[in-house]
This record gives structure tokens, sequence and C-alpha cells, in this order.
């Protein structure tokens, strides 16, 4: 595990772990005014207070000036907002850094075309968060003929030679999903719900590393469980709209066959809850009356929020704060330090019904944190 050495993020999300909440009655999001805010929970940003904070708990380049080129996949999603503003808060100038940042708008080709363009600008370091897994050994190759060091964060590439990046950093989405599931689990054993389940998956953009996991997850629970059945896959790309799209699709075609919505981000489930909503579904943890129950990823603030109101079940967090950890790799290479290639950092799980207060894994036990207002008021994205 990499530790940072003013990452005091990480502290806070380690006390909210282990921060106890009130029992609360599971409920079902049927009014208008519990869905009323669901549309305005998109685009969220930092507060400039909050990036002067992440900017505070950066490591500082107290050498000579570091040019960095950052290729971002884009603004899809509340998490890659949050997780842009960590970094280019942590990567300024008054931090020693002159920081190249490039939006890909999702697309791979742009992500290619950014960081030749970093190799032709000389840039010291490359820092890359990829679109999709596959298709990077030739501009890895490049990078490193030309001695640029390439830093791989959130999600992951596929390629022939993991000597083309020095390192990566990000969360274990295959071990958020197996959480998500196995919290499912415990749900319905505690409602003594033996019967058959229909399960719909709105999987994030096909090929990324968090989809991969998260679907991975969800197809081998339901291998694993009887009585699940998973009675369709779309892909909703991340975005609210898009799991809108689709999620009124499957309402469509498959209705009342639907109990559990796994959304595999907090936006695509804003969407589903809308499309839920528009179809006169209700919301919630009551399946015997005909509740849909939606499970998340991310914990955002705003997802929380959803999910202390009873709208999400539980919410698997996927922290998006890389900002300080990236400045504390690129400081150690800049001094002559090797790097560990692999490194997952800690998450957490959410939920209003503390009930459930820890699930297991593959013979781990991992706590599930009953959420109260003043947790979710602690939280920074």
């Amino acid at each position: 595990m990499l530790h940072c050495r003013k990452f005091r993020m990480m502290i806070s999300v380690m006390l909210a772990l282990f921060l106890g909440g009130f029992a609360l009655m599971p409920v079902s999001l049927e009014s208008e005014e519990a869905f009323q805010d669901i549309q305005s929970l998109q685009q969220v940003r930092l507060s400039e207070e909050e990036r002067e904070m992440l900017e505070r708990d950066a490591v500082a380049n107290e050498g000579d000036i570091l040019t960095i080129g950052l290729s971002q996949i884009g603004s899809e999603s509340d998490w890659r907002i949050a997780s842009t503003a960590s970094v280019q808060a942590c990567f300024s100038s008054r931090n020693g850094y002159d920081l190249i940042f490039d939006d890909a708008q999702q697309k791979q080709e742009n992500q290619l075309k950014a960081i030749r363009e970093f190799i032709d600008q000389d840039v010291d370091y490359i820092i890359l968060d990829p679109c999709v897994e596959t298709g990077w050994d030739s501009v890895l190759k490049e990078a490193k003929e030309a001695g640029i060091p390439v830093i791989v964060y959130d999600r992951r590439v596929d390629v022939s030679d993991e000597g083309l990046y020095v390192a990566w950093v990000g969360s274990d989405f295959r071990l958020e999903g197996d959480r998500a599931c196995a919290w499912l689990r415990e749900f319905l054993k505690s409602k003594n719900m033996t019967d058959s389940i229909g399960i719909v998956d709105l999987q994030g953009t096909l090929g990324a590393s968090a989809q991969i996991g998260r679907t991975e997850a969800l197809e081998a629970a339901v291998r694993e469980n009887e009585g699940w059945n998973l009675i369709a896959q779309e892909s909703g790309d991340f975005t609210e709209g898009k799991g809108q799209e689709v999620m009124r699709d499957l309402l469509n075609r498959l209705g009342d066959k639907i109990d559990v919505v796994y959304c595999e981000n907090d936006n695509m489930a804003y969407g589903a809850i809308n499309a839920l909503k528009e179809k006169g579904y209700t919301v919630g943890t009551d399946l015997a009356k005909g509740d849909k129950l939606v499970l998340s990823f991310d914990a955002t603030r705003n997802g929380l929020k959803l999910t202390l109101d009873g709208g999400i079940a539980v919410n698997t967090e996927c922290s998006p704060l890389y900002g300080p950890i990236l400045t504390d790799m690129v400081v150690k290479l800049d001094q002559g330090q090797a790097l560990a290639h692999d490194t997952y950092i800690e998450e957490g799980q959410f939920s209003a019904l503390s009930y459930i207060g820890s699930i297991r894994v593959s013979d781990r036990s991992y706590p599930v944190t009953a959420l109260t207002e003043d947790l979710i008021r602690t939280r920074t994205y």
C-alpha cells in the first residue's frame, strides 16, 4: 500500500468507515419531493475550499518545475469531475508543477493523440486514466523510447509488456462488485427471500476496467446463488442520460420481472431511478410490496444522499481523490525511488440499513457503514 506523507483525505475516509449510525427503517422512494433533486445531482464540482485542501495535501515538488501531461477520459460523471479536480488541484504551480491537461471526451483516439503531443512537448511525466483497457501498446512504447515515465491510474491497461508503464494505482473493481453482491446476499437472507429474483445490470462503458470488474462479480454471484437470475445487461456508459434511456427500455421489455437494478455507478443510478419513477414504480427495500432495489457504486456525496433517503440500498465506494497519491508517486520517481508496480487503494461501503454491519468476501470481513447526515457532510466529493 502506497502512503502519501500528507494524505489526510485517506484518514477521513478511514474514520468514516468506523462511524456508527442509528438504525434506520427501510424506506421507499415514492414522493415527488424524494425525486425532485435527482436531476440536479449531476455536474458536482469541488468547492474552492476543498480544492485548496487537496492542494495542501499534495506532495510538493521542491526541485525544478516538473511538467506533467495528464490524459483524462472525460467528464461523464460526478466521479470523473471530482477525480479531475483532485489531480488539477494537487499538480498546481504552487506545488512545483506545470500541468498540461487534456479531456479526451471519452474517446480513446483523443487520448492516443494527447499522449503523442505530450511526447512532442517533452513533458517530464505522463499520467493516464485510460478509457478502455486495450490498444495502448504502440503509444506507450513511444513514450518509453522517449524516456518519459507513464503512470496509469484508476482504470487499467492491458499491454504485452507491463514495463511500458512504471506503475498503476487504483481500485479493485472486482472486489467492489463482490462486496456489493455479498451485501445483496445478506439482505435477501435477512428477508428470508429464497424465491427467484430478477436482476438487471446497467453496465458502464464496455471494456473499461470498472465495467469489467463489476460485471464479472455480478455474473459470478448469479452462478453461485440459486434463484438469482440475470435477466438483462445493457451499457449506460456511466452517464445519467444513457442510464435513464437504457432503464426505460428494460422496463418496457421486462417490467415487473425486475426486482434488483445493479447500477455500475451513481450517475446511472440517478437515471435508472428517474426511469422507474416515470413508469410508476417505487424504489426501496420492500421487494414483497413491489419495490425495486437499486445497488450502486462510487459513493459520491449525492449518491450517498440518495442512499440515506432509501433510493439506493447499498453504495460501494470508488474514491476519485487520486491527486495526493499521484504527486507522491511523481516525487518519488523524480528522486530515483522505486514504486510498487500495482497499488490498490482502500475503500468503504455504505447503507442506510444498519442491521447489515459487515459482509464477507473470500473469508475476509468488510465493514458496511451505517449512513448519517453528519457522515455525508464529511465527504469531499
